[in-house]
C-alpha cells in the first residue's frame, strides 16, 4: 500500500472514529481534549460534530491553519507530559472525548509517547467517556470498542473509560 494510501486510510478511520463517538456520547455533559492539533482539520471535524462544547487542544505549537484554531483560552502549548498534569486539577474526571492523534514517523518514539500520556490522560476522563487514537492504548480501566463498519481495524482505535 503507498503512503498515499495509507494517509487516505487513516483519516477515513479517523472521520468514522469521531462521528461513531458523536453518536455514542449524545448529549453527555463534558469537555473534549484534543491532543495534536497539527494542521487543524480534526479540530475543525471536532468543532463540526461537537458544536458548542469546550474543546481544550494540546501540541507543541500552535502552526495550525488561521481558520482551524482554538481560541487562546483553549490552546495548551507545550509537550503533552507537561501540559496534561497542568489540567487535572481544572478538568479532572470530566472529559467525555479524547482523540489522541499523536503519531509521527518514528514508530518507536510514537508508541514510547502514547505509553507515557495513557495514565496522564486517564485522571482526566469522565467514567464512560471515549478515548480515540492513532495508537493501541494500554490501560486496565479502558475496554477497546468495535471499529465502526468499514474501518480498516488497525488504522485507528477507540476505547470506552470504565465506569
Amino acid at each position: 500500500m503507498s503512503r498515499l494510501d495509507t494517509f487516505i486510510e487513516r483519516l477515513l478511520a479517523q472521520r468514522a472514529h469521531i462521528d461513531a463517538a458523536a453518536r455514542l456520547i449524545g448529549d453527555r455533559p463534558g469537555p473534549i481534549l484534543e491532543l495534536g492539533l497539527g494542521n487543524g482539520r480534526t479540530f475543525d471535524h471536532l468543532r463540526a460534530r461537537f458544536p458548542g462544547r469546550s474543546i481544550y487542544v494540546f501540541d507543541r505549537e500552535l502552526a495550525s491553519h488561521p481558520r482551524s484554531r482554538p481560541t487562546p483560552e483553549y490552546f495548551i502549548e507545550g509537550d503533552f507530559r507537561d501540559t496534561l498534569p497542568r489540567v487535572q486539577r481544572q478538568l479532572a474526571g470530566q472529559a467525555i472525548l479524547a482523540n489522541c492523534d499523536v503519531g509521527s514517523h518514528d514508530v518507536v518514539a510514537s508508541r514510547n509517547l502514547v505509553s507515557s500520556i495513557v495514565p496522564l490522560l486517564s485522571p482526566l476522563m469522565a467514567p464512560g467517556g471515549l478515548v480515540l487514537g492513532d495508537y493501541t492504548m494500554e490501560n486496565p480501566d479502558w475496554t477497546r470498542m468495535p471499529t465502526p463498519d468499514g474501518v480498516e481495524e488497525s488504522a485507528y482505535v477507540m476505547y470506552r473509560v470504565g465506569g
